[in-house]
């Protein structure tokens, strides 16, 4: 394609999305820069924390840790071969090594100490720079209660306890704090990013839902889906699930909340009156978001949703503050669930809450906060008993059931945003929807 030919996409693109997506190439330089800020800054803190003094992981290619892989420079796509981290932290001397047990430097600060010509053996070399350092505890990716801290494969952990001497047994433990801090906490720099991901995902959500994308009557959820699925790659994005639309009318019963799942009819075609929820999320400078938002579809005359409708997202907006209000340091995720619902059903709510940890990965390690099939809290296996952490990121998700008389039947305000837990206590990365989305957006310089 000619260059002229991209002019007015690109034009078209701009004006909707203010924020400038980068290049690959930025994109890299940028994702080089922050994952270098974590390794010299976050990481030592972060060991300190957990009194892990060393921490190894072990991957090979295309079977990468989930931890690892998050460490690989841009130009790193996977690991190669068998690679292996090693991170020592002497607090006392203010050190920290950051060293590769493979034949080349991985990025600029994890530095390559194998040579093989020296020692052909990678078990062996890994096993003689444990011993120069001789450490407290070795903290290895295995864990029951976080799957992301549970990396390491069977195969590597046999062969890494066949070699390490029987005297450093008795020093391996789980590394699963240490590696759910290393993923759940967010600099700085990333929250800057994090602000302008959600504001994009914000914009998709405002174009789908417009008539630019939605001809009442004509165009189907499943076409909508598609459309935005389409934008984010032309985008130069990634979606890290499929993204979904449904709609709630005046002859519909209400369904299990499975139906925002799976089994939703396909190719429903939008109508006025129709209440349209979706679920998107994207994946960018290696952070996720997750955004749930609500539209109404216009009847002819109206120029508002009507006032029961709105009053119904008001009280989703109300569950919304119940629940943020109890993020409280050093709570786990099911006393904040607990807490949350009981406040939630004082008030005369219906609600419903599963949010989860957001960031590195959508479905990301940390604190969870119930799950739409688990309202009385989850198990200790699925990390009941994880604190909430500052500095992190969460998709607010959840839902209130409100009865509409006017349309005989119960609906669901099915809202998700993502939002940041700091030293200063929680904010919205990129603000939340207070109000539908309208289709077709009202046109203020017409009369009626």
């Amino acid at each position: 394609m000619k260059y002229y030919m991209l002019l007015p996409f690109l034009a078209f693109s701009m004006s909707i999305f203010p924020q400038q997506i980068l290049s690959e190439y930025e994109r890299a330089q940028v994702v080089d820069e922050i994952l270098e800020e974590r390794f010299n800054t976050l990481l030592p803190k972060l060991m300190d924390d957990t009194g892990m003094d060393m921490w190894i992981l072990i991957s090979r290619e295309y079977n990468e840790d989930p931890v690892l892989k998050t460490m690989l420079p841009a130009k790193w796509l996977n690991a190669r071969r068998r690679t292996i981290f090693l991170f020592y932290r002497n607090k006392a001397k203010g050190t920290m090594d950051k060293l590769a047990v493979a034949r080349y430097n991985v990025g600029k600060s994890i530095v390559s100490a194998w040579d093989k010509e020296k020692e052909p053996n990678q078990w062996k070399r890994l096993i003689q720079l444990i011993e120069e350092r001789s450490p407290k505890k070795i903290g290895l990716n295995f864990s029951k209660d976080h799957n992301i801290a549970d990396g390491l494969d069977k195969t590597d952990y046999d062969e890494f306890m066949a070699n390490l001497p029987k005297k450093y047994h008795s020093k391996v433990i789980s590394a699963e704090q240490l590696a759910v801090r290393w993923i759940e906490t967010r600099t700085e720099r990333e929250m800057v990013l994090f602000n302008q991901l959600v504001d994009i995902t914000h914009d998709i959500i405002a174009e789908a839902f417009s008539e630019k994308v939605i001809t009442p009557g004509v165009t189907t959820t499943s076409e909508v889906e598609w459309w935005m699925r389409q934008k984010i790659i032309d985008l130069g994005l990634k979606t890290w699930f499929h993204p979904t639309v449904d709609v709630q009318r005046t002859s519909e019963e209400l369904v299990s909340h499975l139906y925002s799942f799976s089994g939703r009819p396909e190719d429903m075609v939008i109508l006025p009156g129709d209440l349209l929820h979706c679920d998107v999320g994207i994946t960018y400078l290696r952070l996720n978001t997750d955004c749930q938002e609500l539209a109404y579809v216009l009847k002819p005359g109206e120029t508002k949703a009507p006032d029961f409708l709105v009053n119904a997202f008001r009280d989703g907006n109300k569950v919304q503050d119940i629940l943020t209000n109890n993020m409280i340091p050093g709570r786990t995720g099911n006393e904040i669930l607990a807490k949350s619902l009981e406040e939630g059903r004082a008030a005369g709510f219906k609600p419903a809450i599963y949010t989860h940890p957001l960031g590195t990965y959508g479905h990301s390690a940390g604190t969870t906060i119930g799950m739409w099939d688990a309202q009385g809290g989850v198990m200790k296996d699925d990390g009941e008993n994880y604190p909430l952490n500052p500095n992190t990121v969460y998709a607010i998700e959840l839902n209130t059931t409100v009865n509409i008389p006017e349309w005989k039947r119960d609906i669901r305000i099915m809202l998700e945003e993502a939002g940041f837990y700091g030293e200063d206590g929680f904010r919205y990365v990129n603000g939340r929807q207070t109000e539908f989305l309208l289709i077709p957006r009202i046109k203020e310089h017409l009369g009626n």
